[in-house]
C-alpha cells in the first residue's frame, strides 16, 4: 500500500531528515553512534562509491532507522538520499563504527555537536533518557543562525522530562533577535566546563571544532587547579569524536531493505501550506 507522503520543515536550509522503514529484515540492532552506509553512482563518473550515515534514532526504535543529513549540490551520497521517493525500496549495510555511546560507570556525559554532527548525538541522547537511572548529560550544540534551527522543541521537551539532562544551543552567526547563547561551542567549553574529571567526552562535528574541542578538554586535563590526578593520556581515551562521515563499513554487514518516508526542510511554503 503506497503510503502518503508526510512533510516538514527541519530548518529553512537545506537540511532533511530522513525516515527509513525497513522491510527485510524488519528490525536493526545498532548502538547508538553508529552509522549505516549507502551504494550509489557517482553523478560525474557513474562510478559506485559509498557514503556513510549516522543514525539519528534511538535503538529501541528497531523498526525505523532516522538519518539527518545536509543536501550538498552534487553531492552523490545526499543527492541519492534526497531523491529517494515515498515508498521506494532501497539496500544499506550496517550497522558499523567505533563511535557509540559506551557504559564508562562513574563517568557524567559532555556531548558536543556542530551542525548536523547532531546526530549521532541525538541517538545517544534519546537512548540515555530511556533509562531509569539516566546519566547526568550536557549538550552543547553549536549551529550558525536562527535559519539553522531544528530539533530544538524536542530537546526541550527531552530536557523537561530527563531532569539530569541539560541542552545549551549556541549561535555563531545569530540574527537580531536572538535571545540564547551565542559564539562557538568552544566558548561553551572555556566558561562551563572546569574541569574533565570523571567526564566522558563524545564530539561529532566539522573537523576544526574536533581539533580545536579536544586541544581545550585535553588542557583542561593537565591543568592542576582544574583536573588534579587526571592526566592528558587519560583524557584521551575518554574523548570519543568522529569529524567526518566514514566511507568505511563491516565487510560483514549485511544488505538490508527498507522503505522510504522523510521529512525534508528544502520546501517552499506554498507546499507546505497548501498540503
Amino acid at each position: 500500500m503506497p503510503h502518503k507522503l508526510s512533510r516538514s520543515r527541519i530548518s529553512p536550509t537545506t537540511c532533511v531528515n530522513l525516515d527509513l522503514r525497513l522491510i527485510e529484515p524488519k528490525t536493526i540492532n545498532f548502538k547508538p553512534g553508529q552509522f549505516i552506509s549507502f551504494e550509489m553512482p557517482h553523478p560525474q563518473t557513474g562510478r559506485l562509491v559509498t557514503r556513510a550515515y549516522s543514525i539519528a534514532s534511538q535503538p529501541s526504535q528497531s523498526d525505523v532507522v532516522t538519518l539527518l543529513f545536509n543536501l550538498v549540490p552534487g553531492g552523490p551520497g545526499s543527492g541519492f538520499l534526497f531523491h529517494l521517493k515515498e515508498g521506494e525500496k532501497t539496500q544499506f549495510k550496517g550497522p558499523a563504527g567505533h563511535f557509540y555511546l559506551r557504559e564508562d560507570p562513574g563517568r557524567d556525559l559532555l556531548f558536543i555537536a556542530s551542525g548536523t554532527g547532531i546526530a549521532p548525538i541525538r541517538s545517544m541522547l534519546l537512548a540515555n533518557a530511556e533509562r531509569s537511572d539516566a546519566r547526568p548529560a550536557t549538550l552543547f550544540w553549536g549551529l550558525r543562525s536562527q535559519r539553522d534551527l531544528y530539533y530544538q522543541e524536542e530537546l526541550d521537551e527531552l530536557t523537561k522530562r530527563t531532569p539530569t539532562l541539560t541542552a545549551i544551543t549556541t549561535l555563531s552567526r545569530p540574527e537580531p533577535g536572538w535571545s540564547g547563547e551565542s559564539g562557538r561551542v568552544l566558548r561553551l567549553i572555556e566558561e562551563r566546563i572546569a574541569s574533565v574529571k570523571n567526564l566522558a567526552v563524545y564530539l561529532c562535528g566539522n573537523s576544526a571544532m574536533i581539533a580545536d574541542a579536544t586541544s581545550l578538554l585535553q588542557r583542561r586535563a593537565s591543568a592542576p587547579s582544574t583536573a588534579k590526578n587526571t592526566t592528558t593520556t587519560q583524557v584521551r581515551q575518554k574523548i570519543r569524536r568522529r569529524a567526518a562521515w566514514s566511507s568505511s563499513c563491516s565487510r560483514n554487514a549485511h544488505d538490508r531493505n527498507v522503505l522510504v518516508r522523510r521529512a525534508q526542510s528544502r520546501i517552499d511554503q506554498a507546499t507546505l501550506e497548501g498540503g
